[in-house]
């Protein structure tokens, strides 16, 4: 018995000696353009953030012995994808903004850093301090307009171009799903509002969707449910009245635990301007997409609490 013991050992050492031997590399490119925000507010992202959303990876002794090496490299990559800080002067100021609020709402969740590298980077967490330093931060950041001149503007010069602009053919995004112009007539089941970006939301669901609601089925959704969220300025008067303005996106969501099970079993989709024009620089945006919808994992990645009667 002691024989196979040490047999089983030495084979085992042996196996994690050659593991060594094959390393995925992690470069650190060229800082393109960092964040530029208080010193305070960066330093918690930094601390918290940079070593996966960064070209500033630091790599510690124990972030690079096999098998965690490879997955601290896939973390790096996918992490890079979807939020990158070395890269912040890529983003026009309104993705800007969108990509702050995102990266604090996975921390607020506990989404951010993920659970297995704050186990061991445990000066990677943000404490309840830090958390409500950077959401007062960001609530700085917000200025209502009443009467945004800009808003009204963009609303009068799009509704000059109705039934002009709207492309012959429906549109299809970077990984296959046709735009579905048929969601104008499902039925509203929940509205949102961004005030971190002056947008205000309509969430549609077509018909299992809906039901799925009225059965209370919806935790998780079944195949074949669809979600169409569309987005507008938002508009308010001097006397705080609130109304849409120009029309920014439409967006779905579409599950099929099967053929969309690398994102979770949801298929996403986005046409920006009423152009229609597919978001993303390729098929991979939706990683992007499931990433932000991590801290709703266990409502089935979806953010909507559908409206009840």
């Amino acid at each position: 018995m002691k024989k196979f013991l040490s047999v089983a050992i030495s084979a085992a050492l042996g196996v994690l000696i050659v593991l060594q031997l094959f390393r995925p590399g992690i470069p650190n490119p060229p800082v393109t353009g960092e964040l530029q925000a208080p010193a305070n507010i960066k330093a918690i992202f930094v601390k918290a953030c940079y070593d996966c959303h960064s070209n500033q990876t630091n790599l510690r002794w124990y972030d690079k012995v096999q098998p965690v090496y490879w997955k601290v490299a896939r973390d790096v990559r996918e992490g890079r994808e979807g939020l990158n800080f070395s890269n912040w002067d890529k983003l026009a100021p309104a993705d800007e903004k969108a990509k702050l609020w995102e990266a604090v709402n996975q921390i607020e969740q506990g989404a951010m850093p993920i659970k297995s590298y704050a186990l061991v980077h445990t000066d990677a967490k943000v404490s309840k301090m830090e958390l409500l330093t950077l959401k007062n931060y960001l609530a700085g950041t917000i200025h209502n307009m009443p009467n945004d001149t800009a808003k009204i503007n963009a609303l009068h010069k799009q509704r000059k171009t109705v039934g002009t602009t709207e492309p012959q053919k429906l549109p299809e995004s970077l990984n296959g799903i046709t735009y579905i112009p048929d969601y104008k007539n499902w039925q509203v089941i929940s509205t949102s509002d961004r005030f971190d970006n002056g947008t205000m939301r309509v969430i549609y669901g077509n018909d299992i969707a809906v039901q799925s609601v009225k059965a209370h089925h919806n935790n998780p959704w079944p195949d074949g449910a669809i979600f169409a969220k569309v987005a507008w300025d938002k508009l308010e008067d001097v006397k705080g009245m609130v109304s849409t303005g120009a029309f920014k996106q439409v967006e779905f969501m579409i599950k099929d635990a099967k053929k969309y099970k690398s994102t979770d079993g949801w298929g996403f989709a986005r046409f920006k301007t009423p152009k229609l024009k597919p978001y993303g620089k390729g098929a991979m945006f939706t990683s992007e997409c499931i990433n932000c919808h991590k801290p709703m994992q266990a409502n089935d990645f979806v953010f909507t609490f559908p409206i009840k009667n």
